[in-house]
This record gives structure tokens, sequence and C-alpha cells, in this order.
């Protein structure tokens, strides 16, 4: 029945529903009396909002579902009416009604504008030629990818952060790709000079031409009428099948402007502090909207704090926005760059400290006030310290440790971390404080990051704080002495120990029903690799197989490892160094046969640089054919057993260290596990093998084997530590097994055995009691849980060699399988390939003629086992 004297709810009409539309949404319906109001939206486009920032994803396979913004039932739950397809056309502010491009009026008390922006195309003579296009829109990169398929060279008007985006989406289409800007640099407003030239480099080094300096002057027609090139205005012709104007945006308030609203000089509908422009029942928020500082804001956190203020301000009263900083963090065609604060020292007296690695590619500017206060940044190649260095600079304090020590590398200026002060903003999406963090942990009782973002909103936006977050939540934890939260991540209540525990003991074979049953949402970039890894390390299926193959690592994907320029290397199993002459020609057969740089490993085998993703079935039906398995170079798992020649040929050896070595490998070979795995097998105390570096390392006695644990190189070298002494060869064997075991089921993600080890309660006394004593009961698990991998192994390569759908992964372009990346490139130096850099004519690597029918195939083969006897 319904309350007679019950208020109707008023008329809310909202304007636009992208990014800011659907916050405000959100922000409105999160206020005490929110739900006073009854929301009619008009959206333009045919879909709800979606996610701009990470519109680029949708080349690489995010679906537009998977870019959606709107929860599940949201609109329903809160009795919202969206009109799709059907913007707003006109408003009669007298008569306070909005009229749409299907004739509906609909009347406000209170209306909301969200527009947005449009993309800016200079009116260049062909600027509207069939092949021009924006990138805005899904439609705009469907269209995009259309005129890609038939398109060889890819020009971007803009050089901006949308530029750089487009281009991006050119270069993964396989688009010779050209960046053309105007001004003297890439990014100018967000990077000074020195971060420009090192960020024009990096994306040199990727295939990316780039042009400063230049404006793009007229786009010329073909034959056909089709785009056929661009000129610009220093006189250079660039031939070009299609061309992206992304040369900034420009305010939508042509609306506002019909009604009569006030606009910026520059564009833009003016609010107040409280986003209300002139006429008291109207609104403005995001890219349309000119702030009241005079600025129109083309970032997302910014219209994400507007869209706060208006729905605060029509529940209560409050709030206000009166400017934000302009802090940037995001990766470009893979290059990580970020700026924050003043990145280009405007203030009196201010002064820089940089470091430059160009050898890396990393570029860091502190700018530092006369007070000794960060005023801003700017970092290109490494922006790991984005997270702590953006709210330092907003809080305008004096900083506590020298500024040279926040750019150098650990290695050499490593220290004390600055503290965050209270009032510095941590996340600048939702404007939350490092203060409001410590309070939500110390007066809410919270444990855990997942916690803290539910209750502060703090890195649920753009994501770029999360690990200051992260810092921020387990320093006042372990200042109040409670119990810091080792959850895997905010989808998973438990360690990644727990989680092993959980696979194995109920027989899980797959991330979902991990998920449902003991997780919640839908995963990250955390958990689907750490749970991939369990699952193979379980022996459950290949890893690429079904849903395993979208939770793996980057080089997992392709079953090799990436390398700077997008090719891949290929590292076939050595077992303990041996290798026979006939092997060795393979090898260099393969390597001449498909132009691939030989180096010889620091883990005794041969690794082959150079290789394109749609060459590395070829390439491995060649070595799978002579005998040859994955070495598994790419994966956390056992990498080699390094072995000196031992007894067999040297003089001082006192047992055969060789064949310890291989037996180790061939048993050990696949194993997954935390992280990767090394090994050394030495024939005497003056260990050539280097044993004691090793993640286990053995080394021969006149009686036995004596077995070290928890070494490693790397930045933080360790010492293996001694775990037993004068082992014959199966209790050796067996105490490796258990040691391996032990470590897999309960080491932390990304955790070598040396940090596990040192972090293991009891430490290595507790270890030996637990493997050699059986203290904890486990042994006879460890040891099934080892014959189980033994037996279950197989070749990942091999494997992937006879399955027709496994082979289909490995293309350059989904779009066009047999198209190689045009990108990849290299030059001649000392007498082998190398990648191309900036600026240099590189050249593709041409594959053998049989080699495409040998990939596509995917018949059985019949082929040598290696055996452990030699």
């Amino acid at each position: 029945m319904t309350d007679p004297t019950a208020r109707p709810p008023k008329e809310l009409v909202l304007v636009g529903h992208g990014m800011v539309g659907q916050r405000f949404l959100e922000a409105l319906y999160e206020q005490p009396g929110g739900d006073a109001w009854h929301v009619t939206v008009l959206a333009e486009e045919p879909r709800p909002a979606y996610d701009r920032v990470h519109l680029t994803s949708w080349f690489s396979g995010t679906s537009a579902e998977e870019l959606g913004l709107v929860p599940d039932g949201f609109m329903v739950r809160h009795g919202i009416t969206l009109h799709l397809g059907d913007p707003a056309t006109a408003v009669d502010r007298a008569a306070r009604t909005v009229t749409t491009a299907s004739g509906r009026v609909l009347r406000y008390d209170a209306l909301m504008l969200a527009t947005g922006s449009y993309p800016f195309v200079p009116p260049v003579p062909g600027h509207d030629l069939p092949g021009c296009h924006v990138y805005r829109t899904l439609e705009d990169v469907r269209a995009i990818r259309e005129d890609a398929a038939r398109a060889r060279t890819g020009i971007v008007v803009g050089g901006g952060l949308l530029g750089l985006e487009a281009a991006g989406a050119l270069r993964a289409l396989g688009l010779d790709t050209h960046v053309v800007e105007f001004a003297p640099r890439l990014m100018a407003l967000q990077v000074d000079e020195g971060g420009g030239a090192v960020l024009r480099r990096k994306i040199e080094e990727l295939g990316v031409r780039v042009h400063t300096g230049a404006g793009t002057s007229a786009v010329d027609a073909g034959t056909d009428g089709r785009v056929r090139a661009a000129r610009l205005s220093d006189g250079t012709e660039l031939p070009a099948d299609l061309v992206v104007f992304s040369a900034g945006v420009r305010a939508r308030d042509q609306l506002a402007r019909d009604c009569g609203l006030p606009v910026g000089e520059r564009g833009g509908i003016t609010v107040d502090a409280s986003c209300r422009t002139a006429d008291p029942h109207v609104w403005a928020i995001g890219e349309c909207a000119q702030a009241v500082d005079g600025r129109v804001y083309g970032l997302v956190a910014p219209g994400y704090a507007m869209a706060e203020t208006a729905a605060r301000q029509l529940c209560s009263g409050d709030g206000a926005f009166t400017g934000t900083d302009l802090s940037t963090k995001l990766k470009l065609l893979g290059v990580d760059v970020a700026s924050f604060g003043d990145p280009h020292g405007t203030a009196d007296g201010a002064l820089d400290v940089t470091f430059t690695d160009s050898r890396s590619g990393v570029y860091k500017k502190l700018v530092i006030g006369t007070d000794g206060a960060l005023l801003g940044g700017v970092l290109v190649g490494d922006t790991e310290a984005y997270g702590l260095l953006r709210p330092l600079a907003l809080a305008g304090k004096p900083l506590t440790v020298p500024p040279e020590q926040l750019v150098l590398p650990p290695m050499e200026g490593g220290g004390a971390t600055p503290e965050l002060p209270d009032d510095a903003v941590l996340c600048s999406c939702h404007h939350v404080t490092g203060g409001a963090v410590r309070a939500a942990v110390r007066e809410q009782g919270l444990t855990d990051v997942a916690g803290v973002k539910k209750c502060t909103k703090a890195g649920t936006g753009c994501g770029s704080c999360l690990k200051a977050l992260t810092t921020v939540v387990r320093d006042e934890l372990a200042a109040s002495g409670a119990e810091v939260s080792r959850d895997l991540c905010e989808h998973f209540a438990h360690t990644r120990a727990e989680l092993y525990e959980i696979v194995r003991v109920r027989g899980i074979t797959d991330f979902t029903t991990l998920l449902d049953g003991h997780g919640s949402g839908e995963g990250c970039e955390v958990c689907k690799p750490v749970v991939a890894s369990i699952l193979a390390s379980l022996g459950n299926g290949h890893v690429l197989d079904g849903e395993q193959a979208a939770l793996q690592d980057t080089n997992d994907h392709h079953l090799a490892n990436i390398q700077r320029n997008g090719s891949y290397s290929v590292v076939p199993r050595v077992p303990g160094g041996e290798i026979t002459p006939e092997q060795l020609i393979v090898i260099g057969e393969v390597a001449r046969d498909f132009g691939l740089y030989t180096k010889i490993t620091g883990g005794q085998r041969i690794d082959l640089f150079g290789a394109r993703v749609d060459q590395l079935p070829a390439v491995w039906r060649r070595l799978v054919d002579a005998g040859f398995e994955s070495g598994h170079a790419y994966g956390k798992a056992l990498r080699t057993v390094k072995s000196c020649v031992g007894q067999t040929w040297c003089r001082y050896g006192v047992q055969d260290s060789t064949a310890l070595a291989i037996e180790l490998e061939l048993r050990y070979r696949g194993l997954r596990a935390p992280h990767k795995l090394k090994s050394a097998v030495s024939g005497c105390a003056r260990e050539c093998a280097e044993a004691q570096s090793k993640d286990f390392g053995i080394i021969a006695t006149s009686t036995g084997w004596n077995l070290y644990v928890g070494g490693n190189g790397g930045t933080t070298p360790r010492h293996a530590d001694l775990l037993a002494s004068d082992l014959d060869k199966a209790t050796l064997i067996r105490t490796i097994d258990r040691f391996l075991m032990f470590y897999i089921r309960t080491a932390d993600r990304l955790e070598r055995t040396a940090p596990w080890l040192e972090r293991l309660e009891g430490g290595l006394d507790h270890l030996r009691a637990v493997v050699m004593d059986d203290s904890l009961g486990i042994a006879a698990d460890l040891d099934d849980l080892m014959t189980r991998h033994v037996a279950g192994y197989t070749d990942e390569w091999a494997a992937v060699l006879v399955d027709p759908d496994r082979l289909r992964r490995f293309t350059s372009f989904a779009n066009a399988p047999d198209l190689p990346d045009p990108t990849v490139t290299f030059v001649t130096e000392r007498g082998q390939i190398r990648p191309a850099r900036s600026g240099e004519h590189g050249r593709l690597l041409q594959s053998p003629a049989a080699a495409r029918d040998l990939v596509l195939t995917a018949a059985p083969t019949t082929r040598p086992v290696q055996e452990a006897g030699r």
C-alpha cells in the first residue's frame, strides 16, 4: 500500500553516460538522501558507460562488456531510467525540460550536464578523407581496426597521452607507425626536455617513428579517393594508408551555449565551486565544465572529484571542487611515464635533482623548493616511486631524506623511506589522504588493504596509488601492534601457501572453481598467475589449455622470453650442460636458418634470440625432432642444474658431478614453483660449478655429497646454507625432493628460496627437522607429490606442436595470422643480429621456406627421449 504522506521523488536528468556520469550516479546513491531523486540518463552512445582510459586494451582482446563500468543490477536497484542512443538536443531552462533526439521531452528539477568532450581535428585539407579517424569511442576503435586490415602505414597526429595510446594501437595492428607532434617533444605538458628525450628514444626502439616540431599541413588522397599521404609543415611527405587525429579534445558545451548558459573563453561550461552553473537548477561536471579555477580538466580523477561534489551538493549542500593537481601515471607502448606536482619547476628558486640511465631508458627528475619541499617531478622508464612521490609533492612539506636518495637506484642510494604526512593526498581519484587511511585502520579496526579500499575508496580509481596505500596500511598495522594481513590479494583472503593446500586437498583443477568456493570478485593480475603456478605444480594439465592459458604470466603465454624489441628467445634444455656434437650442429643449423643470435648462458645452455612469435613453433619443431625439450627459461620453474666435469675428466674431482647434475635436472624439469629455481653440482671442494650460490647446490666429498640450500645471486646475493653432509645419492635425492616440495607448498608469491628460508620460523634447523626427521609428519606427502611430478612430466613444447588449437596462439596479429610483426627488425653487429635501435634501418628476419608448413601440419612426431643415464 502506498504511503499517502510520502513525497514523490524529485526528477534529475543526467545528460551523458561516460565515466564521470557513471561515477556521479554511484556517488549520488552513496549519499544520505540520494533516494529522494529519480534519475533519467540520456546516453548518446548505444551502450552504458565504459572505461575509456583502457580503451586500447580492446585491441588485445578485452571485450566491450569487460570494459563496462555499470555493475550488474545497478540501474534496476536504484530505479534509474536509461535511454541509450538518445542524446539531449535542447534545454528549455524556463520550462525546465530537456528534449532528446527521438523527440522525448523530460521535465527536471535538477539537470546534470556530463557531456564530456570531442576530439579536436585540425581543419587541414583532407582531414575528412576515407581512412581518417579519431580515437575516442568503441565505435572509433572498431573502425580503425577495419581500416587497418587493408593498411600498411598509419600516422597519428598528436604526441600527447591519447596520441601515444593510438600509436600503440596501430603498432599492435601491425602497421608501420608514425607519430607527428607539433611541440618540440612528446607529451610536452607532462614531461620536460630530458624526459621527452628518453621517452622518444624508448618509443622509437619499439619501431614507432617520431616527428616532433612539425605540424600536419594536409592529407592527400590517392586515385581511389582514400588517404595516400600526409604532408608536414617542414616539407616532409609521409606515405600513409590510415590517419588518426589525436590532437587533443574540446569541451562539448554546445547544449549549454544553445540554452544561454555562460561558457569559458576557450570553451567549457562555467561552474562555481559547487559545480553549479549560472542557472541554479543546472550543474556541469567533467570535461564539459570549466572549473572555478578557470581550467577544463581532461583527466578522469578531477572528473570523479567533480561528480562527487555535485552528488553531495544535491543531497546535503556540502562539498566543493576548487581544482586539483594534474599528476599522471600511465604506460604508453609499454613505456612507464609519470609526472606530478610542478614537473617543469616554474616556482622561483626551484632546483632540479635528476638521474638518467640512458642504457636502461630511465629518467627521473625531482623539483625541490627553496625550503627543501618536493614540488613535483618527472619519471620515465621507472615509475615505481610515483605512489610515494606524488603525495609528498602535494603535501608541500620539507623532505625528511635527501632528495637524491629518492631517485637513485636502491643499490646506489637506498635508505630510509620518508613517511607520508597525514594531510598528503594519497589517492587523487577519490581525494583520500594518508591520515584518512591511517584512521580507517586505527579507528575502524580494518586489517587489510581490501577493507581500507572498501571503506575509503582509495585505490579503486586508476590504481596508481595501490603500492603507497599498501605501505601505509601495513606500517599503520605494525605500529599498532596488530597482525599484518598476508592475504594474497583482495580476491582471496588466504596466503599463497593456504591456497596451495586448498587446491591440493580439495582436488581443485581450475581457477573459476577456486574463486567461486574460496574467493570473491573476478581475480586480478596478482592472484591469476599465482593460481596458475599452483595448478601447474600439482600437474593439472598443459599451461596453455582452456582457462589456464588466460592466467599465465607474459612469457608463459608463448612459452618463451619476450625481448626488448618484441622478439623472443628460445632456450632448449641441456641437462647438466652436457651436449653432443650432433646436438650442437642442430642448434647451429636452426640459428643459421632462422638468422637468430646465439649466446652461451651462465647456466651452461645456448640461448637463441630474435625469433618472432609466429616463428616459435617452426624453431621448436626442428629442436624437438632432434631430441631437445623446453628449458623453461620463461617460467617460474627449474631452470638448470649446472655442473663441472667432475672426476670423469678432472684430476681434482672426487665424484661424477655431471652424471648427478643430469639426473637431477631430468628429475625436476618442468617443476613449477613460486619463483625460478637454479641448481649446480660441483665435483670437489674447489666449487667450479658455484653450487653455493644456488637455490639448492651439491658439492662432492670423498664419501658422498654435501647439500646446500637457500642461495642466490642477483641484486641481493646470499650464500647457501649447509643442510646436510656426506649424504649417499638416494638420501640426497630424497632430501632435495622434500626440500623443493616443502618450499613450493609454503612459500609466498614470487618468493625465492633465500628469503623464504630467512622468513621460515625456526630457519634452517626447522627445515632440517621437516625434510630429514619428518618432524611435521608430512614427509610421505612430500615424497608422493614429487613422485607424481616425475611420473606426469611431459615436454610443454612437444605438446604444443601436436595440438592445432595451441598452435593458433602463435601469431603476431589475430586478424592477420600470416603477417609477421613489421616492427620487429634487426641490424648486424659482430657477425650476428641485434635489435635495431632508434634511427637505424632494420630488417625483418625471414623464416626458412618450409617453416610455415612445418608448423601447420602439427603432426605427432617420434623423437628421442632424454635419459638420465649417459
